[in-house]
């Protein structure tokens, strides 16, 4: 295996955070130099078929493409990392979006100096607004962050963050959606309560939401203040969060992040202890 003949990358894994990337990446840069590897025969000639790039098996991956991008889920992690390890050395960059398992476990699986970096993304990456967030292993240097940096720029934006901050990164922009959904999805039987057709009440929530996410990120100011320059004095706003603070949405919101966080630790224990 000739390391410098090796060039671009390999999606590994055909779910819906790999078709994410994949079909980001192809939008921004076309698919010169991109591989998927997928272990359902009629998955990988489904995508090979939708973008156009080969799909190729394992070995053939990591001999023809430098950053191999580990898009399974943590079930399936150990079953691949075995059957990977045989063929990656310190030439490969390994970037894995496989939620809760850690850079050491990744490590202690592949050949030693491999550099691997740690990826949290989100599924608003399908739509190429997702937040991806990015730790260095071990043997990861600067380049090897800014290489990953840049495959998921393709699908939204990306920070970086120590380690120790995932599971925190997980509970807030990996589950996160989830929470807007759930919220939506209320906000749109209330509507429906209140006499409107639900095809109008689910097209006013998301505008809204959307209209507020571009506040929120381009005014520079505080939720708190956004907030409070709706809420008239003794009019309907004001009311409504009146009843919110009654109900403790607040508490209940920070006690859900809580929650998320205290299993993201969890699943990453177990996945240590089951090796």
């Amino acid at each position: 295996m000739s390391a410098p003949a090796r060039r671009g990358l390999a999606i590994i894994g055909g779910g819906k955070i790999g078709e994410a990337l994949l079909s980001g990446l192809i939008r921004r840069g076309g698919p010169d130099g991109i591989l998927v590897c997928e272990r359902s025969a009629a998955r990988a000639a489904e995508l090979a078929e939708r973008y156009r790039v080969p799909a190729v098996d394992l070995g053939e991956a990591a001999v023809r493409a430098r950053v191999l991008l580990l898009a399974v889920k943590p079930q399936d992690i150990d079953a691949l990392l075995e059957r990977l390890a045989e063929h990656v050395d310190e030439g490969h960059l390994v970037v894995s979006v496989a939620a809760g398992v850690p850079t050491a476990r990744l490590e202690a699986a592949l050949p030693a100096g491999v550099p691997v970096v740690r990826v949290m993304p989100n599924t608003p990456a399908l739509v190429d607004e997702g937040m991806s967030v990015l730790s260095a292993g071990a043997h990861a240097g600067e380049a090897d962050l800014d290489e990953a940096e840049a495959l998921l720029a393709a699908v939204g934006k990306v920070r970086r963050v120590p380690e120790s901050q995932q599971d925190a990164v997980t509970a807030l922009s990996g589950s996160g959606p989830a929470y807007f959904f759930y919220l939506v999805e209320a906000m749109v039987d209330a509507g429906i309560l209140l006499g409107l057709p639900r095809t109008l009440a689910f097209d006013l929530i998301v505008q809204t939401a959307l209209g507020a996410a571009v506040m929120m990120r381009d005014s520079g100011e505080h939720p708190v203040q956004l907030r409070e320059a709706v809420s008239s004095p003794g009019g309907t706003t004001i009311a409504a969060i009146r009843e919110l603070e009654k109900h403790g949405v607040r508490a209940a919101l920070m006690a859900a992040i809580e929650a998320a966080h205290a299993r993201s630790v969890e699943l990453g224990r177990r996945s240590d202890e089951s090796r």
